[in-house]
């Protein structure tokens, strides 16, 4: 056991957030903290930290373990780089370098007990710095940072000049690299891509130390946590296997309480009745016979209601009118902003009835085909045609559709004035908006709030031809489940656009994969898409060679001559870079072999030996420094 939580209480406000909670992390184990918005997931996180503290209870860290944090949201504001910033987590690797080559040099002028007092310390040092992957970090280095998106041509930003998310991403990457044995995640895929997911799942998953999550992206702790911890009106429950094991037994645990609580109060009902007729007898022995039982339910511990699933948000989407066959037309479309080619030449259909992912990295102009169809931003090039009786319900993640200065009331009756003050109340209950809730400006919303009350729009349109970008933002997880039944129930069609990978697995009918500004079709959900997805790009959307001026990318294919100069390039640079693995490779050999014969007794006598040896380890270092930066050139 690594981390253990006894007893936890907090309150804040007088409303109890957290009752008794205990649960514990073993070593190497990788669990989730999972629970609706709102129901202490984050601050749990924050006590551990020693951010806040609890009322009661107690956190228990194992003796000389350490422990790392990334929050939500990050303060970084450093004149340092995103490459420099990353490096000071490695500072002791450094400064263990430095040392290493100042002995290097010291050991050159030495003779007798003060070679071989150096010889040791340089031996210690050279373990320690090949345990900390001295020889390495850089190339460790660079791969966090592409893996978390960060192109080569960002290194050099300044942390002062980048967004909330790129911040985080680079808090981010500074807690992977300074690798404490146990990690707390507060929502780290909010500001990644499904490649940056997808790399930090198998980072996690290779982690050597143990992690805890809190995520609402199911599909990323269904591949990496054994083990989740429910935060449930205040109690901690702890479930083995991942989430999608998890969401079946808290389900059935959910049927088994109501149904027992059921139970028991018709259990009640049923005693108190014969108590009742045997009270109306008004004989001695019915008397006693009804007093017993009074006594026998006053024993019994009442079972509280449990909360239903049915008092969260509803939706329930229905087409007013079927619309025909085709839907969606769509024919040589492109577009492209200055410096920033999105797609060109796209051509895609959609039927009735389907269910279909627009999916790629950030930037590639998902949203950009949306708002292209809901004739928000023109195309430069192509057109697209709506089928007979199409009636469209939009979607925005920026809610555009919602009026700011607009009351939550005023938003429903205004666009939809045939309903009565009671069918609009009673609209706003089902998502979540109730009494003096309602009168809420929609500027003075959280993204959540905003996000429900364009749900509620959207299910009044009727619309037939749903098109929504990034619809499970801001909702927690059981509303991410309504959303998906809602969807998997609807009759009409649905186009959207979400970075939420079980979410697309749930809905999705069929799969477009934005890249290399090219359109990718699959049909079938996210797990199809992931078992074809190489194949697919490597005949439908390969890769254009880059072209050699930094400053532009051309839009076009290569000819056949400059195809074939790149091939060439790209041989040459694949044997330079073989050629350099295998001189790595034989001089990390020759390294071993030198600490070897080092630690023979009868060269450990032999000065003039010792001293050889120290200086072609050292003429090995430099050589294997500048091997090391050649590759990462090459890689």
């Amino acid at each position: 056991m690594i981390l253990a939580c006894q007893n936890i209480e907090k309150s804040f406000g007088g409303m109890n957030l957290i009752h008794d909670a205990s649960f514990h992390i073993e070593e190497r184990e990788k669990a989730a903290l999972v629970g609706i918005n709102g129901a202490g997931k984050s601050t749990m996180l924050r006590i551990i930290m020693q951010e806040i503290p609890a009322d009661r209870g107690e956190i228990i860290l194992s003796r000389g373990k350490s422990i790392g944090y990334l929050a939500q949201h990050q303060e970084l504001d450093s004149a340092l780089t995103i490459y420099d910033s990353l490096l000071q987590v490695k500072q002791h690797i450094l400064d263990m370098e430095l040392h290493m080559r100042e002995i290097e040099k010291q050991m050159k002028h030495a003779s007798g007990e003060e070679l071989e007092r150096l010889m040791e310390t340089y031996s210690r040092l050279t373990h320690e710095f090949e345990m900390e992957n001295g020889y390495a970090y850089k190339s460790e280095l660079v791969g966090v940072l592409k893996g978390l998106g960060f192109p080569e041509s960002d290194f050099e930003k300044e942390i002062s000049t980048l967004s909330g998310g790129q911040k985080t991403r680079v808090a981010l990457g500074r807690l992977l690299l300074s690798k404490p044995d146990i990690i707390l995640l507060d929502e780290p895929t909010n500001h990644l891509d499904m490649d940056s997911i997808s790399w930090l799942e198998t980072y996690l998953l290779n982690y050597p130390g143990s992690v805890l999550i809190v995520s609402h992206d199911r599909y990323f702790l269904d591949r990496i946590v054994t083990k989740v911890i429910d935060i449930d009106n205040g109690k901690v429950s702890t479930f083995t296997g991942n989430y999608s094991a998890y969401s079946e037994k808290k389900a059935q645990l959910r049927r088994d309480a109501y149904q027992a609580y059921l139970n028991q109060q018709q259990e009640i009902r049923h005693q108190e009745e014969v108590i009742a007729k045997l009270k109306q007898f008004n004989r001695e022995k019915s008397i006693k016979r009804a007093e017993s039982r009074e006594k026998m339910l006053d024993k019994i511990e009442v079972l509280e209601k449990p909360a239903e699933v049915n008092a969260s948000m509803r939706i329930y989407l229905k087409p007013r009118v079927e619309s025909g066959t085709d839907v969606l037309t769509v024919e040589h479309l492109t577009k492209s902003f200055p410096s920033l080619p999105l797609f060109s030449d796209l051509n895609f259909s959609i039927k009735r009835g389907e269910r279909v992912a627009i999916i790629g990295n950030n930037g590639t102009g998902k949203t950009t085909i949306l708002k292209i169809l809901n004739e928000l931003v023109p195309a430069d090039a192509g057109v697209f045609h709506l089928g007979s009786k199409v009636h469209i319900g939009y979607y925005d993640q920026e809610h555009h559709v919602l009026h700011m200065e607009k009351t939550i009331f005023e938003e429903i009756s205004d666009d939809f004035p045939k309903l009565t003050n009671t069918e609009i109340r009673n609209l706003l209950a089902a998502f979540l908006f109730t009494g003096d809730d309602v009168f809420k400006k929609i500027s003075s919303l959280s993204g959540g709030e905003r996000g429900r009350v364009s749900l509620a729009k959207l299910m009044l349109s009727e619309a037939n031809f749903l098109i929504l970008d990034e619809p499970t933002n801001h909702l927690d997880i059981l509303s991410k489940e309504i959303l998906e039944e809602a969807l998997r129930n609807y009759t009409g069609t649905v186009l959207y656009v979400s970075h939420d990978r079980y979410f697309i697995n749930r809905t999705a009918t069929r799969i477009l994969e934005l890249t290399n500004q090219s359109m990718v079709n699959y049909i079938g959900n996210y797990d199809y898409y992931m078992e074809k997805r190489e194949e697919l790009t490597r005949i439908y959307a390969p890769k254009e060679a880059e072209e050699q001026a930094e400053e532009a990318v051309s839009a076009t294919k290569l000819d056949w001559k400059q195809q074939k100069e790149e091939q060439a390039r790209q041989r040459k640079r694949e044997n330079e870079l073989k050629k350099t693995e295998e001189a790595i490779e034989r001089l990390e050999s020759r390294d071993k072999e030198i600490d070897c014969e080092m630690e023979k007794p009868e060269i450990a006598v032999n000065v003039a030996e010792c001293v050889r040896l120290a200086n072609e380890k050292a003429e090995i270092a430099e050589k294997l420094e500048e091997l090391y930066e050649k590759r990462e050139e090459l890689a």
